[in-house]
Formats: structure tokens, C-alpha cells, sequence
């Protein structure tokens, strides 16, 4: 029996369509980045419109496309895709907010506390010495610490550098002399039991950092003390609901990248997390 069945095409004609979880006012606010830098830099031409270029970008760091899929689907290379993520995080990144204005702006709109916490960002396995500081004995993973800071409606404010798994919430906060620069701008902030001891200043100074109580192994807490943790955990909530907006972006499932690059990323996700919120 002679089988008529049609020749499929080959895999690499392969082509589907899907959909971006995004709305087109973060679309039209990146590609207007976009287009500004290119008559910045005097680039006359680009193998694909700045529209296109942003739409490329969005879907590497919302669902964590790979470039060499994508490329295949327009076109072009996959360097011309990696090149044009780092383009546009780079300039994403430029216009996250500092630590020091972030607070400031908060303090201008008549808000008195800010929201403190911190996360780790899972980072692929690497051998070798060089990676067994990124191992977080708290999470039992490989990854990067990032701290954050959001307003009472979990809006995110600001967010630190990228520093390796091993270091400690209190010592990323005091490298960015957190409590000095509430003080300054005459804020506290609300955080976990894992910042317990941030604020350690005279007794006479306010209070910057405002944490629960934490149960000893011989001293357990009062009922007072824990209706104190209760009512804290309930106000710091929002802060939780900030950070799932940013791990919305499943570029941020596994970074594959160095730390540099890793806070550049986490800088621009934050620029454009604010944007889709807010629209």
C-alpha cells in the first residue's frame, strides 16, 4: 500500500506565535528608550524596527526566551538578540532610582516607614572554588542576595546590588548604610527577624529599623510579644507582594550571568515592574 502522507518541513522552518503577559504601555515605554538611544548614538539602521527590538527584549525577560529561539523567528543572529538585551537593560537600569532619592521622595509625599527586605535569586551551579561564595546556607541553594525596599503598598522602591548567597541580610544593609540614610531622610523602615540587630545606635536616637522578637532556646516569647510579631507580620505583607511582582520576570528563574550583570538585570526588572504596575 503507497502512502501519500506530505513532507513536513524542516525543524529549522519552524515558526509559532505566542503570547507577551505584558502591557503595550511597557511596550511603547521601552521601545521610546529604545528609539532615543539609537538617534543618541547616530545609528542609522537596525535589522529590526525599535518596536520589534523591544518586543524581543520583553520576551527574553518575561518568559525567558532563549535568543537563539528568537532569532530563528525574525531573522536575524542570536548575538544581534543577546546584544539588544543588554542594550536595553543597560538602559533600563540606568534609571533605577538610588537608594538615598528613593527615600527621599517618600519622605516629600508624607510617608513615614518603608518596607525592608531581602531575597535570593537562584544562580546556575558552577564548579570550582570561585562559586562556593554564592551558596546560601539559609536557602540550601547557589544563588545572589538582593535587598529591597518597598512603600506600604508593596510598590517597589529600590533594590541593592546583587551580592553573593553567603553574605547576610544585616551586612548587605549596613554596606549600604541603610540606617544612615533613613535617619537622614527621618524614616524607619519594618523588617523580618532576619534583620535583628541592624539598628544597633545609641538608645537616645529613634528607632530606624523596626523588627519583631525573636524566642530564645531558655527565654520564650510573651503573649505580648507574640501579638507584637503578628501585628508586624501583617504590616510587612505588602513587601512580599512587591518582590512576586519582580519574580514575575522568569528571566530571573536561574540567572546564568555573572553579578554585575546580575544587578544591572535586577535594576532594569525594577524599572519595568513599577511601569506595568502602575499603568
Amino acid at each position: 500500500m503507497k502512502k501519500n502522507n506530505p513532507h513536513a518541513e524542516s525543524p529549522d522552518g519552524l515558526v509559532y506565535t505566542a503570547r507577551l503577559p505584558l502591557s503595550s504601555a511597557t511596550l511603547n515605554y521601552l521601545a521610546d528608550l529604545v528609539r532615543c538611544h539609537l538617534k543618541k548614538i547616530g545609528s542609522r539602521w537596525r535589522a529590526l524596527p525599535a518596536g520589534k527590538i523591544a518586543t524581543i527584549v520583553l520576551a527574553v525577560l518575561r518568559c525567558d526566551q532563549r535568543p537563539g529561539d528568537l532569532a530563528g523567528g525574525n531573522g536575524i543572529h542570536r548575538t544581534t538578540v543577546t546584544r539588544w538585551v543588554r542594550e536595553a537593560v543597560a538602559l533600563l537600569a540606568a534609571r533605577a532610582p538610588r537608594l538615598d532619592r528613593a527615600l527621599k521622595k517618600i519622605a516629600r509625599t508624607g510617608g513615614g516607614i518603608v518596607l525592608l527586605d531581602g531575597t535570593l535569586i537562584r544562580t546556575r551551579r558552577r564548579t570550582g572554588a570561585d562559586n562556593r561564595k554564592n551558596y546560601s546556607g539559609k536557602s540550601k541553594c547557589h544563588g545572589l542576595l538582593v535587598i529591597a525596599l518597598t512603600d506600604d503598598r508593596g510598590r517597589l522602591l529600590w533594590v541593592s546590588a546583587a551580592r553573593p548567597g553567603r553574605t547576610s541580610e544585616i551586612t548587605a544593609c549596613r554596606h549600604d548604610k541603610l540606617t544612615t540614610k533613613l535617619r537622614a531622610a527621618g524614616l524607619g523602615a519594618i523588617a523580618d527577624l532576619g534583620f535583628v540587630g541592624l539598628d544597633d545606635s545609641s538608645s537616645d536616637a529613634g528607632p530606624a529599623v523596626i523588627t519583631g522578637f525573636k524566642a530564645a532556646r531558655n527565654r520564650p516569647l510573651t503573649r505580648g510579644q507574640k501579638l507584637s510579631n503578628k501585628a508586624l507580620a501583617a504590616v510587612r505583607a505588602p513587601v512580599e507582594h512587591g518582590f512576586a511582582h519582580l519574580k514575575n520576570w522568569r528571566v530571573l528563574g536561574k540567572v546564568r550571568t555573572d553579578s554585575k550583570w546580575a544587578t544591572a538585570l535586577v535594576r532594569a526588572l525594577l524599572v519595568l515592574t513599577n511601569c506595568e504596575v502602575s499603568r
